[in-house]
């Protein structure tokens, strides 16, 4: 841990030295935990930023924050890189002063900037925080299949008598159970699966069929997946849905290679969804893109021209009214893509040599 973060610190002072800048602030959920390796510095789930920060100078690295988390974050949290600096909670304009005491006043990046003083972070910055070093890919390996698992217990467990409210508690409650954040659960019943992509859970009583989905972080890393359960047999007309979006995925997972530019794989699926006879499709759900250290680092669209490389996550979601596959990939050396939600306890099948999950019968 103290090795990668030295070198993610090296990283932020080779920005210093370029930008000519005299210190990098970094106050988001997502930069934190890469910049700390993992640690956390959220209490409030939905928020963006969190109770600390990490200043970053050419002498010093520091975790800031106030006086109720400081002791927390040193015992359980912060690696040994960092010095802490604590304000008392009340003042917050304290912790204002001590950053320009450290910065002498100077210019600042930061990925919130808040002041004028304050400027984005250059992209080079960005694109070493979306490519997962041995290290980073061994805790997301961990997530995956802690999250996965859990997806397993919970669809085992379902009854087509439960709520929708029901399904996501469950989910929520197995992440927990095994130290996740249940960043996202969506949930939709029988009724509600074929009208709604983004399917917030609601007191519905499930039904016959259902689907649930899970962003699930760990170490800051997000583990995206969707899964359906069934209560008695598909009928043809939805099991070819399911049948459609795996081959469409396909398409897109071939095409997860060092040096494809994400709106390459964007028209892939315009064009996979049309010669299936679906050319709307493409339009009435966004189809994913790079994961980590955001449930999406950058969504595909006709536009984003940015390059998948050897350690980049990816997750893709093709999905059709009433289906939909998803899971969270690394792209590894020599183009072979790791699937790290897999669970082998789930049902699956084979489709141009992966392993892709279909609806579990209950």
């Amino acid at each position: 841990m103290n090795e990668e973060v030295s070198k993610k610190l090296e990283l932020i002072r080779q920005t210093l030295r370029e930008t000519g800048v005299q210190g990098v602030r970094l106050r988001g959920t997502d930069w934190f935990a890469w910049a700390t390796a993992g640690a956390s510095n959220t209490v409030l789930l939905t928020a963006e930023t969190g109770v600390a920060e990490v200043l970053v100078t050419t002498e010093d690295a520091w975790v800031l924050t106030d006086e109720i988390e400081a002791q927390r974050l040193i015992d359980e949290e912060l690696p040994a890189n960092f010095k802490v600096h604590f304000n008392p909670w009340a003042d917050a304009a304290a912790r204002e002063s001590f950053v320009r005491d450290a910065t002498a006043g100077g210019k600042l990046l930061s990925d919130s900037p808040i002041s004028n003083l304050e400027k984005p972070l250059p992209v080079s910055l960005q694109s070493h925080k979306r490519v997962m070093v041995s290290s980073e890919l061994e805790r997301y390996r961990q997530i995956g299949q802690k999250a996965s698992v859990a997806m397993t217990e919970v669809l085992k467990a379902a009854k087509p008598t439960w709520t929708e409210y029901q399904l996501a508690g469950a989910g929520a409650e197995a992440l927990w159970a095994k130290g996740l954040h249940p960043a996202l659960t969506l949930v939709a019943g029988e009724r509600r699966l074929p009208l709604y992509r983004h399917a917030t859970p609601t007191g519905e009583q499930i039904g016959r069929q259902a689907m649930l989905v899970f962003c699930a972080r760990g170490y800051g890393l997000y583990a995206n997946l969707t899964r359906f359960v069934c209560f008695g047999k598909l009928s043809n007309e939805r099991a070819e849905l399911h049948s459609h979006v795996r081959e469409i995925e396909a398409v897109v997972l071939n095409l997860c290679q060092p040096g494809t530019t994400l709106d390459t794989v964007y028209h892939a699926l315009a064009q996979a969804y049309e010669q299936h006879g679906f050319p709307n499709a493409i339009r009435e759900h966004h189809q994913g893109g790079t994961t980590g250290y955001l449930a999406r680092e950058i969504v595909a669209n006709p536009t984003t021209t940015d390059t998948l490389t050897e350690g980049i996550a990816v997750a893709w979601n093709p999905s059709l009214p009433g289906a939909k596959v998803e899971d969270t990939f690394v792209i590894l050396k020599d183009g072979k893509l790791e699937n790290l939600t897999f669970d082998p306890n789930f049902p699956s099948v084979e489709v141009e040599g992966r392993l892709r999950p279909v609806p579990l019968y209950n």
